[in-house]
């Protein structure tokens, strides 16, 4: 079974009676739907909409746990106690936390079903507290993240410039529409009921070897989008949808610095550039 432990994890610990009441009406993520054995996306939005934290959110008994990088711990921790007031809520931090991921259809004990990478029929695994011998290493773990079109913050987005639609939210269970009032929830609920996304996660294959991270994606020298992690000829990419759907349709060629690329929006969501989806319309 390939297993890894990342080094590069956190662990904010939210418990008492009122901490499944404070998140629900604080985060993107329906804490109601969240089963004991998964672990799902959920972000703090600024009132813009815009993704302040991200993290993955799990229970641990009566307990909520999010899981986040190390660099966002801190803050996240400070401002969960800016919005706590009186709550009957107790936060506390491991930092770095033992976190270790497998990636096989052998389920361990005690681990939590990642829920962004079931929506794209591909399981893997999230295990916290336990130390194991890693046996896979991140570029593993990142291959698995490019063919399932899952985008991480840091790697494929900064934080504070990209809303929850870009990063596929609205589709892999880390943004509710139903649940009532978040931080940022009217701003994401107009995206989503006027259909107006248009910065969406895309797979990037290659002619040649890609270049770094944070490279322009562009269509005859004007920028649709910026790469994401690479793995030699593959990556993931943020870009404008509707721009990359016009040069597909008239044979543009679009490129990642000065590397032909092709982009595929990932199979399980659905998507289609706009104007496949008017095509296939017509």
């Amino acid at each position: 079974m390939p297993q890894l432990c990342l080094d590069d994890r956190a662990v904010v610990r939210v418990s008492g009676k009122d901490a499944e009441p404070l998140l629900q009406g604080l985060i993107t993520t329906d804490i109601g739907a969240l089963a004991s054995d998964e672990a799902r996306p959920g972000a703090l939005l600024t009132p813009q909409g815009k993704i302040l934290f991200d993290f993955l959110i799990s229970r641990d008994g009566e307990a909520l746990q999010l899981e986040t990088s190390s660099d966002q711990a801190e803050p996240l921790l400070k401002r969960l106690s800016m919005y706590k007031l009186r709550s009957a809520v107790e936060l506390s931090l491991q930092s770095p936390a033992a976190v270790a991921v497998t990636f096989d259809e052998e389920r361990p004990p005690k681990s939590y079903r990642d829920h962004r990478f079931e929506k794209a029929g591909t399981s893997v695994f999230r295990l916290y507290g336990d130390t194991i011998a890693s046996n896979a290493g991140l570029a593993d773990l990142d291959r698995l993240r490019i063919s399932a079109g899952v985008a991480v913050s840091g790697r494929d987005y900064a934080l504070q410039d990209a809303f929850p639609h870009d990063v596929l939210m609205d589709l892999n269970g880390g943004l509710s529409f139903r649940k009532g009032c978040y931080v940022g929830q009217e701003v994401v609920s107009r995206m989503q009921h006027r259909g107006s996304a248009r910065r969406r996660v895309v797979i990037i294959a290659g002619e040649t070897l890609l270049p770094p991270t944070g490279t322009t994606i562009a269509v005859n020298g004007r920028p649709i989008g910026a790469l994401g992690t690479v793995q030699d000829r593959a990556g993931l990419g943020i870009v404008r949808i509707d721009k990359a759907g016009e040069a597909i349709a008239k044979g543009e060629a679009i490129l990642a610095g000065d590397v032909p690329v092709t982009l595929t929006l990932p199979g399980w969501t659905g998507l289609a550039f706009p104007s496949e989806a008017d095509e296939a319309s017509a």
